[in-house]
């Protein structure tokens, strides 16, 4: 297989993802200052409880706008900082709204009750039936706690993703009930022609963002490359590797690493989105992606009949030889965990470390491969088997196996237990955070 290579980044450039994690500080900081800016021209209320249940409101809204740009999964964000860290800024910027969503509300009900002698429950309900947008902002607060409530662990852990997902699109729904109920009672949102047209720009931005990142640009590259299902190949018992084909795939900007969500346009499975890294790196002709049998999505991948069309969002994640810091690297796979670095391994330049950790030698999915890249490339092998205790990849073994591996980049893949194990020995190791790259493949955080 003929890949396309990519020029290694300098070891001494500024770090894509330092770059983008700054750039997105800077912004919304700037705008909360904005914001803020354009709350004190606006003035302020003679009550104090309603001054800060406004500046509650105004913060809300822009964490609102916030999350919608984490979530709304532009390429140049995601290269550089992976969807799976988005998505969990996304979750914690989520608490954050929840909390000044819940200021806004009890500090203006309080506030305007102090002032009217109600008592709050009487006043909320006043200010619902008499002012002007009131009751929807309090029917998107509604849907934005249950949404939180769908993002917690607990009920994460038992919903599909699918109902996760749908019940996540009653957001949008928030959004436009909170931005209406933003121009009929917002002060600052009228206080001037300027704070007026800042807003509209706010939520053109979050909104247009989610509607390029998740609807117009998969669009856009389907009808371009009309993927389809050139072949199926089994690699074990439970675990089959897909070929897929298509137009024009060398424009692709697809990258060793990088992960799609694949649906497989059956009558059967046509709703289903699973994340399957490409377990090849992608060579402008084909892409491939392995898995192994672990739901009804991966296990019925083996029954998939050549020429089905395929629906592909992506490429997605910053996996990739774009965040290296060093001229040599270690590669660390775990099970499955295995297909990005196989075809990490097949990009990556200069020295490398390969260490594939398995139960036994049955379990080691493309080793065959691995070994076959691994003498090409000049790079080291070691196929790491045995049970999960006593642990073979502790600080003791693992320096043994590479003695420089505080001079290296490591890139890490494999089952969270695995993964969190050996984040733990190379923190011991003492190899530098920025050198370590991983990326936990979860779609709701």
């Amino acid at each position: 297989m003929t890949t396309v290579q990519s020029p290694p980044v300098p070891p001494t450039a500024i770090r894509p993802k330092v770059v983008a994690r700054t750039g997105l500080y800077a912004v919304l900081a700037a705008n909360a200052a904005v914001v803020t800016l354009f709350a004190v021209q606006a003035g302020f209320a003679s009550n104090a409880l309603v001054v800060i249940g406004r500046f509650a409101g105004l913060y809300s809204a822009l964490l609102m706008a916030f999350q919608l740009l984490l979530i709304a999964r532009l390429p140049w964000l995601d290269r550089r900082i992976g969807m799976d860290r988005l998505t969990n800024w996304h979750r914690w910027t989520g608490f954050g709204l929840l909390w000044t969503l819940a200021g806004h509300v009890v500090f203006i009900t309080f506030g305007y009750a102090e002032s009217s002698s109600m008592n709050p429950v009487s006043q909320l309900v006043d200010l619902a039936e008499t002012v002007e947008g009131v009751l929807r902002a309090a029917v998107a607060m509604v849907l934005i706690l249950a949404i939180g409530g769908a993002s917690g662990r607990w009920a994460r852990r038992r919903l599909a993703y699918e109902t996760w997902h749908f019940i996540h699109l009653y957001a949008y729904v928030a959004v436009v009930l909170a931005f209406t109920h933003q121009v009929a009672v917002g002060t600052t949102f009228t206080a001037s022609s300027a704070a007026t047209v800042y807003w509209y720009v706010v939520w053109g931005v979050a909104l247009g963002s989610v509607f390029l990142g998740r609807l117009a640009l998969p669009l856009w590259r389907n009808w371009r490359h009309q993927l389809r299902v050139e072949a199926v190949v089994p690699e074990a018992d439970n675990v089959v590797s897909v070929y897929i084909t298509g137009r024009d795939l060398d424009r692709l900007p697809a990258r060793a690493g990088q992960f799609f969500l694949w649906r497989f346009l059956t009558k059967d499975r046509w709703w289903q989105a699973n994340p399957f890294s490409l377990s090849a790196a992608p060579d402008g002709t084909r892409l491939r992606l392995t898995a192994k049998a672990a739901g009804d999505g991966s296990a019925g991948l083996r029954h998939l009949k050549p020429g089905t069309r395929v629906f592909a969002e992506g490429p997605y994640g910053a996996f990739t030889a774009m965040h290296r810091t060093r001229p040599e690297a270690l590669l660390i796979a775990g099970g499955v965990g295995v297909t990005p670095i196989r075809a990490l391994l097949e990009e990556i330049h200069g020295h490398a470390v390969v260490i594939y950790r398995v139960a036994g030698e049955r379990d080691a999915v493309l080793y065959d491969e691995l070994r076959e890249l691994a003498l090409t490339k000049g790079a080291e092998l070691h196929l790491v088997t045995g049970p999960p205790v006593p642990d073979r990849l502790a600080p003791r073994e693992l320096s043994a196996l590479v003695p420089d591996i505080a001079e290296r980049d490591v890139f890490l893949c494999g089952p969270p237990p695995m993964m969190n194990a050996v984040l733990g020995t190379l923190r011991e190791l003492d190899v530098p955070k920025p050198q370590i790259h991983f990326e936990r493949f979860s779609l709701a955080g």
